[in-house]
C-alpha cells in the first residue's frame, strides 16, 4: 500500500474510532478502553465474575478488563494482570510486566497468588495485524492456544477461561481442545465487537482436566 493509501486508511479508522459509541462511553465512564464493554456484556449474561475470585488477565494492557474486574470485585479476591507492555497502575490490581511463558514471570505470579490456583483466566490478546489474513489468523489462534495452555496449568478444578480469537482456520480445533478440558464451551460475540470483525470469544466453564494430568 502506498503512503497516500495508508494515510487515507488511517484517517478513515480515526474518524470511525472517534465516532464509535463504545469509545465515547468508555471516555465518559472513565474506562481505559472500549474493550471493557465486551467483558461487561459477557459477565452480565454469564455471571462470570464473582466476589473473592483469583483472576488472571493475560495481555492486560492498557488495563480495561482488569479495571472492570476490580470494579466488580470491590476490594475482594486477587487480580493479577500480565503483559509484555507497560501498564499504568490500577487500584486493586497487581501488574506483572513480562512474557507469561517465561518461568521467572510464572514464579512471580505464583508468589502473588500465594501458591493457589486461579478461579478465572481472561485473555483479550490479539496479534499485531499484518493485513495478511492467513498469517493473522494463525497468530490469533496461536495466542489463544497459549492462553488455553496457561489456563490448564494455573486454573483450579471448576475454574473458567474466557479467550479471544478470530473465526476461521484453527478455531474449530481449538474449541475441541477446550471441550476436552472443560465441562462446557460457548461462543460469544459481544455488541462491542465490530460487525465486520471476525473476533469472537470462547467461554469455557468448569475445568475438569488440568495440564498436569
Amino acid at each position: 500500500m502506498s503512503k497516500k493509501g495508508r494515510s487515507a486508511s488511517s484517517s478513515r479508522w480515526l474518524q470511525e474510532h472517534e465516532s464509535d459509541s463504545f469509545v465515547q462511553a468508555s471516555r465518559s465512564e472513565g474506562y481505559r478502553s472500549r474493550a471493557v464493554y465486551k467483558l461487561r456484556e459477557i459477565d452480565r449474561r454469564d455471571r462470570l465474575i464473582k466476589p473473592g475470585q483469583r483472576v488472571v488477565d493475560l495481555g492486560a494492557a492498557p488495563g480495561g478488563w482488569s479495571q472492570y474486574v476490580a470494579e466488580r470485585q470491590q476490594g475482594s479476591g486477587r487480580i493479577v494482570a500480565l503483559d509484555c507492555l507497560a501498564m499504568d497502575e490500577l487500584p486493586g490490581v497487581t501488574f506483572l510486566q513480562g512474557d507469561f511463558r517465561e518461568q521467572s514471570v510464572l514464579n512471580e505470579l505464583e508468589a502473588v497468588l500465594e501458591g493457589q490456583k486461579a478461579d478465572l483466566v481472561l485473555s483479550d490478546m490479539a496479534p499485531n495485524m499484518s493485513g495478511i489474513r492467513v498469517a493473522d489468523q494463525a497468530a490469533a489462534v496461536g495466542l489463544a492456544e497459549l492462553a488455553l495452555d496457561f489456563a490448564l496449568q494455573h486454573l483450579r478444578p471448576g475454574g473458567d477461561l474466557l479467550v479471544k480469537l478470530f473465526q476461521g482456520e484453527g478455531s474449530d480445533e481449538l474449541r475441541r481442545s477446550m471441550m476436552a478440558a472443560f465441562a462446557k464451551v460457548q461462543v460469544r460475540k459481544p455488541a462491542a465487537s465490530r460487525d465486520r470483525s471476525r473476533e469472537i470469544y470462547f467461554l469455557a466453564r468448569s475445568l475438569i482436566r488440568n495440564g498436569q494430568e
